[in-house]
């Protein structure tokens, strides 16, 4: 039997038979009704891994230029049914898998290294249970793309922007980001009291990976245990959250082409697509700018975002300010939040009046400690895969 399988399938992704990476010298093998290119479209792309594509005018993915070789045979002719498939110089491989293995690391910095500085940033706390939360922030995460996904299929939402966009376009595309942060609100209320619940309290027994999901819904439904009076209604929150997400989003996304674009532009020399180095960390780095500028921009706004998310929730925390001595021992002070905003508004102007300019940026010391940890791992990623392309190139 025929094999059904498009012959451009090559286990990291699929790509179609128009994109640079597969010429002429990779036809399809088979005639007839299998050389249909509709057949072409039934392996779907899955998600790239940050760093494995490239911002670049000529389409989504990173351009690879890599030696192409001809079809042996006579024009139009197809390829024999037994004739060895062809394959990537070794060259080629490595500069592949470099990329995927730069895009693993990113993805691990972001969501493992980095979450000990989220935590401090959201509370200031000691060193201890650091990646408290970790689990729910990946059921965020989870309950985001999942949600912009669903929505955009059912709305004419864009959910990527092409690279010549309309304004009609770009407004429907911050509105989707700001539709979604809607959608997962209860979710992130529910994992950020997870994140700053102190671990005395915690009750090990009875707590596990979903309860975020399960509080979550009930502050939703509102059911489960009672909270205090001065819990805000989500309704609340829906302009704070879908604001902070679609501000933090443009910024970003523009300090990142903006990167991009200097970097481009202060080249002597053409980059070089093959070239790991050229090829993916200009991104990798544009992005972790963008992130830093837009983080530090609307860290008032978060700070605002997150004390109107605790309020009323019973939330006990560790104390900021050292230690108190029980008994015969030192015990960390604990101490419940109690707060009584009545909005965004009267948030931000009684931080202001009471805690005066400075009151905005607390924490964000380990903001800094954050993007200096991912900068400093990028940068010494980028230094190995250096030598190991000077390893292979003089092997």
């Amino acid at each position: 039997m025929a094999s059904r399988r498009p012959d451009s399938f090559d286990g990291l992704g699929y790509r179609g038979r128009e994109e640079p990476l597969y010429g002429s010298g990779f036809p399809l093998r088979g005639t007839g009704a299998f050389a249909d290119p509709q057949l072409q479209q039934w392996v779907t792309t899955p998600p790239d891994i940050p760093g494995s594509r490239n911002l670049h005018p000529g389409g989504d993915r990173t351009p690879f230029d890599g030696p192409q070789t001809e079809p042996r045979g006579p024009p139009g002719a197809a390829a024999d049914w037994g004739a060895p498939p062809a394959s990537f110089p070794p060259t080629d491989q490595v500069n592949r898998f470099a990329g995927f293995g730069i895009g693993l690391v990113s993805l691990f910095t972001e969501n493992v290294l980095s979450h000990p500085c989220i935590v401090f940033r959201r509370q200031c706390q000691g060193v201890k249970a650091l990646w408290k939360g970790m689990g729910s922030t990946f059921i965020v995460h989870g309950v985001t793309l999942g949600a912009e996904g669903i929505i955009s299929e059912f709305t004419p939402l864009p959910r990527e922007l092409p690279h010549r966009w309309s304004w009609k376009e770009l407004a429907g595309h911050l509105l989707l980001k700001g539709l979604t942060a809607v959608v997962v609100l209860p979710f992130y209320c529910a994992s950020l009291v997870e994140t700053v619940q102190s671990e005395i309290v915690r009750d090990e027994s009875a707590s596990g990976l979903l309860d975020c999901v399960r509080e979550g819904l009930a502050r939703l439904l509102h059911v489960g245990a009672p909270h205090s009076r001065r819990l805000l209604p989500l309704s609340c929150l829906l302009l704070p959250a879908a604001l902070h997400a679609i501000l933090r989003y443009a910024m970003s996304t523009t300090v990142q082409q903006v990167a991009l674009w200097f970097y481009q532009r202060g080249r002597k020399q053409r980059p070089e697509p093959s070239n790991p180095l050229d090829a993916y960390f200009p991104e990798l780095v544009a992005a972790w700018a963008g992130s830093l500028v837009a983080d530090v921009a609307l860290f008032p706004l978060e700070t605002a975002l997150h004390r109107l998310s605790l309020q009323g929730t019973r939330t006990i925390i560790d104390a900021t300010d050292g230690v108190v001595a029980t008994g015969a021992g030192a015990s960390p002070l604990v101490l419940p939040v109690n707060t009584q905003y009545d909005g965004l508004s009267d948030c931000l102007h009684t931080i202001r009046r009471k805690e005066g300019g400075a009151g905005y940026y607390r924490g964000s010391g380990a903001l800094v400690a954050q993007y200096t940890l991912h900068g400093a791992l990028l940068a010494a990623a980028r230094m190995l895969l250096r030598v190991m392309l000077l390893d292979t190139r003089t092997g």
